[in-house]
């Protein structure tokens, strides 16, 4: 059976793209600084990319990727065929809302590490008027839920208990939230936008090295969550996939069929609820129909700031990544970072600084703000950011034991991914979900075809005791019957004169703030275009534990010397911090894709 992600790939490609190379760059290198976002040499006619970067790291390590240019319409997510679904959804007359919602689909088959129906997350939104709307589809505690669930009678953590198995998963949010966008804003009728996805579980779609490796890494645990089931498994489940192997999901298929005919009721209720609650009961875990009927995503009023002249727009919480990235863009916007130069020691000290104080900030004021007041005007008002600053030293590190979170006066009280979406007119989406681990809870809904999400662990499961990614948590973020996990994704929305400038948006899990981050900064201070800003290497701090980890090449041999001299812990990391999917809209009107070249993220335009 011919695999519908290369017809719609070749579709949408055309004929082969030529590409111009530069001259290899190493990530610590200061590119030279400029005032706004550079234009790109106008590409010949159908030639898709225009330059190549190449960064030579420490480990001999080479990425490549061409930056992807287009006039009508621009996709970037973490998988060739999805990004092909949804740029095909826009030369057939869909608005960039329904794009989102044919992608979102799409990895929901084709990308099962993050790609879901069985989680949950957010999505931020603007039109070519520069209207914003932000929206929660975020997963909820069910209501059985209770502040310790998951300790021991000792008061400890059970280990595992909050990120593997049933127990550990929040009410899916996922398909109620498309479901939302799809009402408020689509154009196209619903069913159509679902129909790539149905084609692709049923006529398969072919394995990457990627999706094999993870498919195989996970093995062990889908046999021990779900015995008897073949799932996820080769038909031969003795033997590993193979990149190349056709993989079919024909239960997943039929879930889509019911979601695609009934819109929400084909999840939350029906054969598709029957399956997950019949399989919640026999592994004995609190989500129950009543938790499903329960569910509603909501509209949210997003978080906006400035830098240089940019307005930045991105997710309110319970995510903590928008009011994050607007402190860290406060903090540090004083500082001359272009004249510094590009991960030189001066920038990545200031930014390091940052990154502590904002981390400290999150542990202790960032919740639900349906069951905690989270203090967001003061967190951002200039008054508490000087605060925050006053023991900034360029002579030393400032020690994470020393920085607890702000005072905030008179108050009381690595997985996910992302897709982007442009059209010419400046209409975006910027959309992040997660099933919180790679492939979540390891726990398949059998006869439904999906994977559960594991995103308890999300929640402070005991005040104090880092989570899966060593962050701390405090009262804010509490487990409590109905309330939303605190999370770290942060779709952001960039504009420069009122004009739509940058889509941005990563996974990561703690480290999706400052990967997001430092893309913003590659692009405003740096005078990057967005391919060179995904490609540039990055580095990472969370307050505790108190060392940076960066990627090895991110920063030059001098960089490492003065700051380790003045007491940073700087641990190199052979993974990666993050893979980015974003877009840019050029000031000639031509949208650029930019995504993370390590992996099977592609930007496709028309």
């Amino acid at each position: 059976m011919k695999n519908i992600a290369l017809v719609l790939a070749l579709l949408l490609l055309g004929t082969a793209a030529c590409h111009r190379k530069t001259a290899p760059q190493a990530g610590g290198t200061a590119p030279k600084a400029a005032a706004t976002p550079p234009q790109a040499a106008a590409p010949q006619a159908g030639v898709k990319g225009v330059y190549e970067f190449a960064f030579d790291g420490a480990a001999g390590r080479v990425y490549t990727k061409t930056g992807v240019f287009a006039r009508q319409g621009m996709v970037a997510s973490a998988h060739p065929a999805a990004s092909a679904v949804g740029a095909e959804v826009l030369r057939q007359g869909g608005n960039v809302v329904d794009a989102a919602v044919a992608t979102f689909f799409a990895l929901a088959v084709v990308h099962p590490s993050a790609g879901n129906i069985g989680g949950g997350g957010f999505l931020l939104f603007r039109d070519k008027d520069g209207r914003h709307l932000a929206l929660d589809f975020r997963e909820k505690a069910p209501a059985a839920a209770t502040r310790d669930m998951y300790l021991d009678s000792l008061g400890n953590p059970v280990p595992g208990l909050s990120w593997a198995g049933l127990s550990a998963s929040g009410v899916p949010g996922s398909v109620d939230g498309m479901v939302a966008a799809h009402h408020k804003l689509g154009r196209l009728p619903w069913a159509r936008l679902l129909a790539p996805a149905i084609g692709l579980a049923r006529g398969g779609v072919v394995l990457t090295e990627n999706e094999a490796q993870g498919l195989n890494r996970i093995r062990t645990d889908l046999r021990r969550f779900n015995p008897g089931s073949r799932l996820f498994l080769p038909a031969d489940t003795a033997r590993n996939w193979a990149a190349g192997e056709l993989f079919t999901q024909p239960e997943l298929a039929r879930t889509l069929e019911r979601i695609a005919a009934q819109g929400r009721s084909g999840f939350y209720g029906g054969e598709t609820a029957r399956l997950l609650t019949q399989r919640l009961r026999a592994a004995k875990a609190p989500i129950t129909q009543a938790d499903l009927d329960g569910y509603r995503s909501v509209w949210r009023t997003p978080v906006t700031g400035t830098y240089r002249g940019c307005t930045v727009v991105s997710m309110p919480p319970p995510s903590s990544g928008g009011i994050a990235l607007l402190q860290l863009l406060r903090l540090v916007e004083p500082y001359p970072l272009a004249r510094f130069g590009h991960n030189q020691d001066s920038t990545v000290q200031v930014m390091i600084e940052a990154e502590r104080r904002v981390y400290a900030d999150r542990a202790r004021w960032l919740g639900d703000p349906d069951f905690f007041r989270v203090p967001q005007p003061q967190l951002l008002s200039d008054a508490f950011l000087k605060q925050r600053w006053q023991h900034f030293s360029w002579a030393k590190a400032t020690p994470s034991r020393e920085v607890a979170a702000g005072a905030i006066a008179g108050y009381e009280s690595p997985q996910t991914t992302h897709l982007s979406v442009a059209d010419a007119e400046g209409n975006a989406v910027a959309l992040t979900t997660t099933l919180n681990n790679s492939y979540g809870s390891r726990v398949v809904v059998e006869g439904a075809g999906f994977l559960m999400n594991d995103e308890m662990d999300d929640f402070s499961v005991k005040p104090g005791v880092p989570n899966a990614f060593g962050l701390i948590g405090a009262e804010a973020n509490a487990i409590a019957p109905g309330k939303r996990m605190l999370s770290s994704m942060t779709p952001t929305i960039v504009e420069k004169d009122g004009r739509l400038l940058l889509v941005l948006g990563t996974p990561g899990g703690s480290t999706i703030i400052t990967a997001v981050f430092q893309t913003l900064l590659n692009v405003v201070d740096f005078g990057m275009g967005m391919q060179q800003a995904v490609n540039a290497l990055k580095f990472h701090h969370q307050w505790l534990p108190d060392n940076t980890t960066y990627e090895v090449g991110a920063l030059p041999p001098t960089t490492l010397e003065r700051l380790r001299a003045k007491g940073y812990d700087l641990q190199p990391l052979r993974g990666s911090l993050g893979r980015m999917d974003c877009i840019m809209l050029h000031p000639d009107g031509r949208l650029e894709g930019g995504s993370d070249p390590r992996s099977d993220n592609t930007s496709i335009g028309w």
